[in-house]
């Protein structure tokens, strides 16, 4: 735990280091991608255009460097997964009709019933054909009235 910490400070002050040495004019190329600072047992390595950090430390093949985990993405996912969670056994007990615990609001998601259609009654339909009946017929009435005055005109 003391080495990952060590990582990350270490990796924020590269961080800070390759920021100050961008403000001084450094060319951005392939050469200047990477910044490497010495740690205990290696080297602290930040890309430049990722802002990844890695340790990089001798073993008997050659270098190998490993990626420091990024622990702001696992505690937003923690944050998340808990959230929904809490939003879901809200939900829950609502649904059973059972209190929230003092001073615990629901959510408006967990207020919130799948939603029900209703469908119209057949009177309402019955309204709503002779309507459209109507309409139809005034309709054709107009097309043939037009045909008409166009018949009497040629």
């Amino acid at each position: 735990m003391r080495k990952g910490l060590l990582a990350v400070i270490l990796g924020f002050i590269a961080l800070l280091t390759g920021l100050a040495r961008a403000d001084n004019g450094a060319a951005e190329n392939d050469d200047s991608r990477f910044t490497f600072h010495r740690a205990a047992d290696g080297f602290v390595r930040l890309d430049g255009r990722s802002g990844e950090v890695s340790i990089c430390s001798r073993r008997p093949a050659g270098w190998l460097c490993q990626l420091v985990p990024d622990e702001r993405v696992a505690l937003e996912g923690e944050i998340g997964r808990l959230q929904a969670d809490n939003a879901a056994l809200k939900k829950e007990l609502l649904a059973h009709d059972l209190p929230l615990p003092a001073g615990i609001k629901p959510d408006a998601r967990a207020r919130t019933e799948e939603p029900r259609v209703s469908l119209p009654s057949d009177a309402e339909l019955n309204r709503v054909m002779t309507f459209i009946e109507k309409i139809w017929r005034r309709l054709v009435e107009m097309i043939v009235n037009t045909q008409r005055d166009m018949m009497k005109k040629s």
